[in-house]
């Protein structure tokens, strides 16, 4: 059992140094008891971000920031750089929907992309739905979630000021006019369509003010009949038992069968379903919550599913709904060396794509499993997308490298051929940088991959400014991506560098595995390593190193400059998860507990306490700091960087500057470009600065 001890008196931390006079973060007696081990939790007041003190602090830290990236004499036109490569017109999101396409297009400096559609390969394209009228400072985004089974109807929601909390709302689309059925208090999890209505999964409205940090709990599945109001949905279901599960929902798409996936994380899932035409309950079609299931179509009562049971890869099998028993399993696309990381079932050929050394292979084969043909990509990149029905002639993917701004593809389902349909032009010269993927050796002999993007011709240096960025978890890949702010470094001579570490889901479920729960200490390692192989290989030295990672990834650089905070100059730990023995107590938090484990498990707790950023802050000097998060973050919430960086601050030896960051109506991503510019300017600023590298105009 954990208890907590409270004790009611203040003390007052300053600055031990000369050089740069903090904010001053008052200091709280709370101890927490773990299973014997006494833990000191001296900012815990930093966890109630709407408690005025906090809200002092916050404004405090603002300026001290403002101030400090104000006096950077080049910040200016480090800003000009980065308004200059975000500026370019980029299409992505290319899907065909009956008659019509659609695809999103930014024509440069637009904080949103514009969803717009046409119809046939030929029809001139018209707005649909233009995100940018919908707030004056563009942190209202909308994500296209769903098309409904006969082809009439979109679902987009919308996100304010980068929340997890959004509103849905409904377009006919043969008019472009928006339906007059609204539903609040969604997490994008999914719509279930049928003729009559929908299927959704939906939550109570959380306590006034506590919305950006209440757990998301009781996760229920409603259904909408059109017209009705949304108090009038009728409940469908709900585990009442395990109030922290989390829930998707799909229908098929002949609208007969109903699917609900159960998540008590983010990874393993059970899947229950029914069907639609009968009476009766929710059946367990797979049980959890070892393995992965995902249903990507069916054909009749034959079920077409994706999974890595038995597979630790994925392969594709199918069943029936009435008996999905392993029994009557049909193995018709079987585990390859590489990871499956997509499938889908279109025009009456399963799409698959494959994750080869963290690049895309994408195969197309029948439905009976026979290999059709390889889909030619444009180069070692990333390819995404190939949805679609069942009657489709052609399909569109995105594609996109660190050197190809992001493009849509048609691909021909019969021939087999791709063609551009919607070309991006970056006003850069790509030709004039390459990729190359190296292979390094981490600490208990793994081999990793890395990818290293910089001019053609840029000789090894020590004197070469560099990023590090990685992630490491969840089982999510860091694929090639193009990111144009990027340029603002390459254009520098400088070298990003990508390193493909454990924890991730490059090379499948044991890659996943080998950096979770107990095992993530591998994933520090990895990235350590990938530090050191820089500087020993001479690509940089320590002086011009700066590493990142986001969300998870901020984990991991916190961990890092904690474990070794020689291993770089600058340190950018970007909306981390920092206090590895609360992260659960708020918001999402609680389903990341099979990912890393929870302080309330007295087996748990041990490693989690020894590696949490948090609580492994030291009287050292470490890096030059800027903490990374947003007000409205109600994923990873600001108590993690809050009290990080004011412990940051308390135990800083050396003369390296340490900041917080704090961007404003915004959440766990900058979702408009507005704000992409101002994080990205100072990020660069303060990079450039302190390694000190004068950059280009």
């Amino acid at each position: 059992m954990k208890k907590i001890i409270v004790c009611a008196s203040l003390l007052i931390q300053v600055s031990t140094m000369a050089q740069l006079h903090y904010p001053i973060s008052k200091k709280v007696d709370q101890t927490d008891d773990y299973f014997g081990t006494k833990v000191h939790d001296p900012y815990r007041w930093l966890e109630y971000d709407t408690a005025t003190d906090t809200k002092e602090w916050v404004n405090a830290q603002q300026n001290f920031t403002e101030n400090y990236l104000a006096k950077i004499p080049f910040r200016a036109i480090v800003r000009k750089k980065v308004e200059s490569v975000f500026g370019f017109a980029r299409f992505t999101t290319g899907f065909k929907v009956g008659d019509y396409i659609f695809f999103a297009k930014n024509d440069g400096l637009q904080n949103q992309a514009v969803y717009y559609y046409q119809k046939g390969l030929t029809g001139i394209p018209e707005v649909f739905l233009d995100p940018n009228t919908l707030s004056k400072d563009g942190t209202a985004a909308v994500s296209i979630g769903g098309v409904s089974n006969d082809k009439k109807y979109i679902e987009y929601h919308i996100n304010q000021n980068g929340t997890d909390w959004c509103t849905s709302y409904f377009k006919e689309i043969a008019t472009n006019k928006r339906m007059k059925d609204t539903i609040q208090w969604v997490r994008d999890q999914g719509i279930g369509w049928v003729k009559e209505g929908f299927y959704y999964v939906g939550y109570h409205a959380p306590e006034k003010g506590k919305e950006l940090t209440a757990v998301a709990k009781n996760a229920t599945v409603y259904f909408h009949k059109w017209g009705d109001k949304q108090a009038q949905d009728k409940e469908i279901y709900t585990d009442a038992n395990n109030p922290a599960i989390y829930l998707t929902i799909s229908t098929s798409e002949d609208d007969k069968m109903l699917f609900v996936s159960k998540y008590p994380g983010t990874d393993n899932n059970e899947i229950i379903g029914k069907k639609l035409n009968e009476e009766g309950d929710f059946t367990v079609l797979f049980k959890g919550y070892s393995h992965q299931f995902e249903i990507i179509s069916n054909k009749g009562d034959t079920l077409f599913v994706k999974t890595n049971e038995g597979a630790g890869n994925g392969r594709i099998i199918k069943t029936t709904f009435s008996n999905t028993n392993k029994e009557t399993w049909v193995e018709v696309v079987p585990e390859k060396k590489q990871k499956l990381d997509f499938a889908t079932l279109v025009g009456n050929t399963i799409f698959t794509g494959y994750l080869v050394n963290a690049t895309s292979k994408i195969y197309q084969y029948n439905t009976d499993g026979k290999l059709l043909s390889e889909v030619t990509l444009p180069g070692l990149g990333t390819a995404g997308g190939f949805g679609g029905s069942k009657g489709d002639a052609y399909v569109f993917y995105d594609y996109t490298s660190y050197t190809a701004p992001p493009s849509i593809y048609k691909y021909d389902i019969g021939t087999g051929k791709s063609s551009i349909f919607k070309q991006s032009v970056f006003n850069v010269d790509v030709n004039k940088y390459e990729t190359n993927q190296i292979f390094y050796t981490s600490k208990d002999g793994t081999k990793i991959p890395m990818f290293l993007v910089h001019k053609k011709g840029l000789q090894k240096s020590i004197n070469t400014p560099t990023l590090l960025y990685a992630y490491g978890g969840f089982d999510i890949s860091i694929t090639p991506t193009f990111w144009s702010h990027m340029y603002t470094l390459l254009d520098n001579d400088g070298v990003l560098a990508v390193a493909n570490i454990r924890g991730g889901g490059e090379f499948g479920e044991e890659w996943h595995r080998a950096g979770m729960l107990e095992k993530k200490q591998n994933v520090f390692d990895d990235f350590i390593a990938a530090a050191d192989y820089l500087v020993n290989e001479k690509y940089t030295s320590r002086n011009k190193l700066a590493i990142m990672g986001r969300s998870n990834g901020g984990l991991l650089i916190g961990a890092v400059i904690t474990q070794r905070p020689d291993i770089c100059k600058v340190a950018f730990p970007t909306v981390g998860v920092m206090d590895m023995l609360r992260f659960q107590k708020y918001t999402s938090g609680v389903f990341w507990t099979p990912e890393y484990g929870s302080s309330d498990s007295a087996t748990q707790f041990p490693f989690l306490f020894k590696y949490s950023p948090l609580h492994n802050i030291k009287q050292v000097n470490y890096p030059a700091t800027m903490v990374m998060t947003a007000d409205h973050d109600d994923r990873v919430v600001p108590m993690h960087s809050f009290k990080f960086a004011a412990t940051l601050q308390e135990k800083q030896s050396g003369s390296n500057p340490i900041l917080i960051r704090i961007s404003t109506n915004q959440g766990h991503h900058d979702l408009s470009l507005a704000k992409n510019i101002d994080t990205w300017s100072d990020i660069f600023s303060f990079m450039f600065y302190n390694l000190k590298v004068k950059p280009k105009g």
